[in-house]
């Protein structure tokens, strides 16, 4: 069969071009490149074991019969997960679509308006459903967003409370079990005693700083926890709620009686389950705590001609990450799915929401009155779609769940008298009958006709909704599907995706997300699956997950992966548990000091933080590198109490340092294990590895190195590989087998984490197979070297690189003499780069006053010479600033970006013609992405926190002052 090579689609510089790359780089082939670039003490000695490339034809004819052998049944199994119906328009025209899985986190807002108003949105609907007062815009999975209320509750402590040192957290019996576990491994490290009970008895004490609950409980009861909330209130405790979404359309939201923090999954809001993930979560608390909480807030603001613009609100959080002093590490989110959810949101409006919690409901309605006809006993009394159903005697379990199987339903089986069922938006009468017909013949019964779902309402009247929600326009606008897809298309065109141009974020690993990587995420054998049915329902997973598992060991070096862990920060989190475990089982519990490098991400810290470890940072030298004599005395300094060090390779600086073995022998030789931070993994794939290297543990960014889109802030994917040593303890579940014999407990809600997006990473790896994975990372070091060489030949400075002279995958660029001389500062260059169409590198990180740029494997020469001649030209613009032709204040950089609505205004008073504003290269007017908004005014934001999407009007007379 005559078929195409993957890799050659992948990789952006044709065959031709590598040689005319070369010279600028003044390198006398890739190889030598290569050995310029990596020490050779830990180049690997031969290919990696993987199986032979596939073409794309080949790939999708073997995923689409992989993805046949899972089971597609009719899932009532709930316990946090649900079917749903994702409207084909939302289908289509997000998750399918590169202008939205495409793009990066919205931290140039500029350029990223569009998502920022979807997401707005999502933080609007949540805000109305759930009645608090402030909400972010996603976060990991329900589980841990539990986790992280837990945290909050902690660092929002009385002062009472902190000076009794107050450490226990209740628990409600009735919290999903999968929660609880993931509480389980949160609580643990930092010390939190979980107290497990009845909210109805429980008494608080001063040692209690908050507690959790479930709304509807796991049982499906309906509970009112309002005087549960007033005594915790009184005993100075704080309470979350852990609330079905949907189920807040038809019951009194937590806001009304009390909550101080909800949680949950926005799942049901049209995500697919996926086999458990991604799914958006959502966290919404009272305004008071806004300096606590995790995660990201869309913020209106206003641009610099005094128009509506949106930002991340308060400081980025992600960016200017608090370090050792954080009490969250979250950095990627779930901002596609959030998005989805949104629009979901937008599309059915408060009557097409009222109308699917109404049929969801009823339908559970007619079940519950069905069984109890048939001589069931259903022990909820008040519910919304959740049953709990006791078998009479002379009925089994297993026959009922024989005859579910035949009829191709799963039900959630609790024990050997007791069955769950949780009902979805899908269920038609038709189903209804099949379900009572099967318990009907269980009890030697005839057959049950349902004839349709008439609305019902089964609980009591005190626990419904009376509030409104969904009441702003956006909310009442988009009902039918023309206007949807107009509406979805206008704020797509507001933002840059890697469909419009180069992102060359450093650190971030913009690729390319191949369409045929992407096809098989909409198909129902992928989304349709819950994350609990039985194993043999999922064997098409289960072949992804092993083989990925097998394949991201012999990348990595090491024996055993988890795919658990829902993100990069995720992931490191994950591996220090791991190496926590390790020191415990060998009678040395006591380590807990990790020796992190200055230039580290701010979530590394912050991870050693979460698990209950001290951080002792490490100098860097003038060069970027590790001070190896600094590393060795606190090393020596810490041995009796050393668990780990922590380091990213190549370095955060884009070098490959050569003293990285002895790093490794060092830590070991003092008793400590070696965690590599995967980041930069895309520069060591097929040439080294950690486990060469010499580490213990690795966690990988599948959303970087491994082809999964960005989403405009995720979903992320960050499972860990371990060496042998580690294998054991690799993270459990409560219902699915996963980890090691000495497992620590859960790190996500789902026992693989965002599943449903794996098949991106296994089509990468499987098309690409070890020479196509080696000639990726090749080419990623070129096209970094070939962009270092250009700038310096601009005369830009690269600040650092290696012993020979080369940088790795990417490279930073110092702008602080710029500042200097005229006035210009990394962030004018950024914003004036969104005047040729490209979004800006990575801003004032790990450096301040710098940009880091990684162009990745996947850009073409001749986009990255457009960025080039780029820099070029503003290089240009700031010599005009120097020379006195352009004004200091009054100038494109200090002006930029500019918009349609600066350049086409009937008045212009500005120094410089519109000409140079928006079309300062020829090439730029065939393609022009225009920025939406002006600059935007970042104190302007913090100082009126709006984090709605209400008319600005509706904030003119009273806001929100953060100061």
């Amino acid at each position: 069969m005559a078929t195409e090579k993957f890799v050659s689609r992948h990789i952006g510089p044709r065959n031709g071009d590598i040689k005319t790359m070369l010279e600028t780089v003044g390198a006398p082939s890739l190889e030598a490149l290569i050995d310029e670039t990596i020490p050779s003490d830990i180049r690997l000695e031969k290919a990696l074991d993987l199986p032979k490339a596939l073409s794309e034809y080949e790939y999708f004819s073997k995923i689409k019969g992989i993805a046949a052998k899972n089971k597609v049944f009719r899932t009532f199994i709930g316990q946090g997960y649900y079917d749903t119906i994702t409207p084909a328009a939302i289908q289509r025209n997000v998750l399918e679509n590169p202008g939205w899985y495409t793009p990066y986190t919205p931290y140039q807002a500029e350029v990223s308006q569009g998502r920022l108003e979807a997401l707005l949105n999502f933080q609007t609907m949540i805000l109305d459903l759930t009645k608090m007062e402030l909400a972010n815009s996603s976060l990991l999975d329900e589980a841990t967003a539990v986790g992280e209320s837990m945290y909050m509750m902690q660092a929002l402590r009385s002062r009472a409370k902190k000076k009794a040192d107050a450490n226990q957290f209740f628990v409600d019996k009735n919290v999903f079990a999968h929660t609880l576990d993931v509480l389980t491994t949160r609580a643990t490290p930092l010390g939190i005693e979980l107290v497990v009970g009845d909210f109805n008895t429980f008494e608080f004490t001063d040692q209690v700083f908050g507690a959790i609950v479930q709304y509807p409980a796991s049982n499906g009861s309906i509970q009112d926890y309002a005087a549960f909330v007033e005594r915790a209130h009184q005993a100075e405790a704080l309470v979350a709620v852990s609330a079905d979404l949907m189920s807040l359309v038809l019951l009194t939201p937590p806001g009304e009686w009390g909550a101080d923090i909800v949680v949950g999954t926005s799942q049901r809001f049209g995500v697919p389950m996926g086999y458990g993930g991604p799914h958006a979560a959502y966290m919404a608390c009272r305004e008071a705590y806004k300096r606590s909480i995790p995660g990201r807030i869309i913020g209106v603001t206003k641009d610099a001609q005094g128009n509506n613009a949106l930002r991340l609100a308060l400081q980025t959080r992600e960016q200017h990450i608090k370090r050792e002093k954080a009490t969250s590490n979250i950095c990627t989110a779930q901002a596609l799915l959030a998005t989805m959810a949104g629009f979901y949101g937008v599309y059915h409006g408060q009557e097409g929401l009222k109308r699917i919690a109404m049929h969801i409901h009823s339908a559970a309605g007619i079940l519950s009155d069905g069984l109890k006809s048939l001589g069931y006993q259903q022990t909820v009394e008040n519910f919304f779609d959740t049953l709990q159903v006791v078998i009479p005697a002379g009925v089994s379990v297993e026959e009922i769940r024989k005859a579910a199987l035949q009829a191709e339903f799963n039900f959630y089986y609790i024990n050997d008298t007791t069955i769950g069922i949780s009902i979805d938006e899908k269920i038609s009468a038709e189903e209804l009958s099949a379900v009572l017909t099967i318990f009907s013949k269980a009890a030697g019964k005839n057959e049950v006709v349902v004839e349709g779902i008439e609305d019902k309402i089964s609980f009591d009247s005190k626990y419904a909704r009376t509030s409104e929600f969904l009441t702003l326009d956006v909310f009442k606008r988009y009902r039918s599907e023309t206007a949807l897809m107009r509406y979805i298309k206008s704020l797509e065109k507001k933002d840059i995706g890697l469909n419009t141009s180069m992102i060359s974020l450093g650190s971030c690993t913009m690729k390319l997300n191949a369409a045929v990587e992407m096809l098989p995420i909409s198909w129902p054998e992928i989304g349709g699956i819950h994350p609990f049915v039985p194993v043999d329902q999922a064997l098409g997973y289960k072949e992804i997950i092993e083989d990925l598992e097998k394949w991201l060991s012999v990348i990595t070096g090491f024996a055993g992966c988890t795919l658990q862990p829902n993100s990069g920060a995720a992931g490191e989190y994950t591996g220090l548990m791991v190496i926590r475990e390790y020191h415990i089982s060998r009678g040395e519990g006591h380590r807990n000091v990790v020796l992190i490098p200055s230039s580290a991400h701010g979530t590394n810290p912050a991870s050693v933080t979460m698990a209950g470890m001290k951080v002792v940072i490490v100098n860097c030298d003038e060069n970027g590198n590790v001070e190896f004599e600094d590393l060795k005395a606190k090393a020596e300094k810490h041995k009796d109490d050393l668990c780990a060090y922590m380091i990213t390779y190549p370095s955060t600086h884009g070098v490959f340092e050569t003293g990285i073995k002895a790093m490794m022998n060092l830590i070991h030789e003092n008793g400590g294990q070696v965690y590599m931070d995967g980041a930069n993994m895309n520069a060591q794939v097929g040439l080294t590895n950690p486990g060469t290297i010499g580490a213990d543990v690795c966690h990988l960014n599948l959303h970087k190195t491994f082809a999964i889109p960005h989403g405009g802030g995720g979903p992320g994917v960050g499972p860990i590989a371990v060496a042998e040593h580690l294998v054991q303890f690799l993270p459990a579940h409560k219902f699915v087998k996963t980890g090691g014999e000495n497992a620590i407990t859960a790190v996500a809600a789902a026992p693989f984490g965002s599943a449903s997006v794996l098949p991106i990473t296994y089509g990468y790896i499987a098309m690409l197979g070890a020479d196509g994975l080696e000639q990726v990372t090749k080419t990623a070091i070129l096209n970094a070297n070939y962009l270092a060489s250009s700038f310096e030949k601009l005369g830009f400075k690269i600040l650092y690189k290696g012993a020979k002279g080369r940088v790795g995958h990417e490279m930073i660029f110092d702008c602080r003499e710029f500042n200097k001389s005229v006035g210009i500062t990394d962030t004018d260059i950024a914003k004036r780069l969104m005047d040729y169409g490209f979004h800006a590198p990575t801003l004032s990180f790990p450096v301040h006053g710098t940009l880091m740029v990684e162009p990745t494997e996947s850009e073409p020469l001749e986009e990255m010479d457009r960025f080039i001649e780029a820099l070029a030209k503003i290089n240009e613009e700031m010599k005009e600033i120097e020379d006195g032709v352009a004004d200091v204040s009054d100038n494109v950089l200090k002006n930029a970006p500019h918009t349609h609505r600066v350049l086409t205004a009937d008045e212009w008073n500005h120094t410089y013609n519109r000409q140079k504003a928006a079309y300062p290269l020829s090439w730029v007017a065939d393609n022009k992405f225009w920025p939406s908004v002006a600059r935007v005014d970042d104190a302007f934001g913090d100082r009126n926190l709006m984090c709605t999407c209400a008319p600005l009007e509706a904030y003119m007379e009273e806001h929100i002052d953060v100061d």
